[in-house]
């Protein structure tokens, strides 16, 4: 799965008739079983992990900026459970391990009663824009993990976003920081014909969905 998808064929419904789909299946989505296709805007970048950072800023009481000895400090999480990417495909079962970002946000003093969103951008400049209540109440991490080894740089490593209950181009590879602010403003995808939310449940892919 991928931070960054591109664009999929409008009325695409699956590779399954409905009697025989799985359950754990959002509307037009299928198993992609073993394999995990890797989709970006951007070029995979050289980071390493001792020059990547995490910064949370915008409307929280403090500010802050991690470093991966520090962040890797905190107390770890882990998700176990499904993605859905944009372009129609979902794989079940993964296991990402990192921090859960309310961890982050609790170490940033909490958001400002103002904040309503979040803008999630990536060492690449890449970004996505998110509604607060979707990273918070254990709804988002980051992750350096998968399936318990380092998370490939082709998959965001070494850290990305994870809110798996989103389509996956949510999910910001090669993160760098959130902005916390008392609106919406649209990413990368967002500003380009993309839902702003992107419920896979709801097949909330492009603006107007």
């Amino acid at each position: 799965m991928t931070a960054h998808d591109p664009v999929p064929t409008r009325g695409f419904t699956g590779r399954a008739r409905a009697a025989d789909r799985d359950p754990r299946l959002p509307p037009g989505q299928y198993d992609a079983r073993d394999t995990w296709p890797v989709l970006s805007a951007e070029v995979t970048p050289r980071l390493d992990a001792a020059d990547w950072t995490l910064r949370v800023g915008g409307l929280v009481a403090r500010p802050r900026t991690w470093t991966w000895a520090e962040a890797h400090a905190l107390p770890p999480s882990r998700y176990a459970g499904d993605i859905h990417c944009v372009t129609s495909w979902s794989k079940f079962g993964v296991r990402f391990g990192g921090v859960s970002l309310d961890t982050f946000l609790a170490g940033a003093g909490g958001p400002l009663p103002a904040a309503t969103h979040v803008v999630a951008y990536a060492h690449t400049g890449y970004t996505a824009n998110l509604p607060l209540a979707d990273v918070t109440g254990g709804r988002a991490w980051i992750v350096w993990e998968y399936d318990g080894e380092p998370l490939p740089p082709e998959h965001g490593g070494p850290a990305r976003l994870i809110v798996p209950h989103l389509y996956f181009w949510k999910s910001v590879k090669w993160v760098a920081g959130l902005e916390l602010l008392d609106h919406d403003e649209p990413g990368f995808w967002e500003k380009n014909g993309y839902h702003h939310r992107g419920d896979p449940w709801r097949e909330e892919r492009y603006a107007g969905d």
